[in-house]
């Protein structure tokens, strides 16, 4: 698993003491990841990989994170673990492209959305526009919830 942070910072490869400092910065990110630190990635759970996966990314200092689906098959907890995680990167300065099938949690976290179906943009704006446009609740978020939303 740290190898896996290590390769993220690559670029850095002739400071070792700036690998250092990052890998530590992961771990005060992910502690999950300091007390898995030695163990091989693949036996991580998927919510320690998607950790991984960050981590590494952001060991290279990205001024661009590209996130293609964050919260494939991760347990609703960790969900909402990995998306605070996101806003906290973007936050910090980094920008993001996200790719994601999870409506809600897309449209909370972005400040632009793009939606597609079937390949279509059907809608695109700012995600607070978004929030409360019919066609977005009725395809994505179901009839109930645009009253939650809203």
């Amino acid at each position: 698993m740290r190898e896996n942070l290590e390769l993220g910072g690559f670029k850095h490869r002739r400071d070792a003491a700036k690998i250092r400092r990052l890998i530590e910065q992961m771990f005060a990110v992910f502690p999950r990841l300091r007390e898995r630190a030695s163990r091989n990635a693949g036996t991580l759970s998927g919510g320690e990989q998607q950790m991984l996966v960050l981590g590494r990314a952001m060991m290279s200092e990205p001024h661009l994170l590209c996130l293609d689906e964050p919260s494939l098959g991760l347990a609703p907890m960790m969900v909402h673990d990995i998306f605070r995680t996101i806003r906290s990167i973007n936050e910090a300065g980094v920008s993001i492209l996200l790719v994601e099938q999870n409506a809600r949690y897309a449209l909370e976290t972005a400040s632009r959305g793009y939606l597609l179906q079937t390949g279509s943009i059907i809608a695109s704006g700012p995600c607070a526009l978004l929030r409360k446009d019919e066609r977005v609740h009725d395809a994505y978020l179901g009839r109930g919830a645009a009253r939650e939303v809203v």
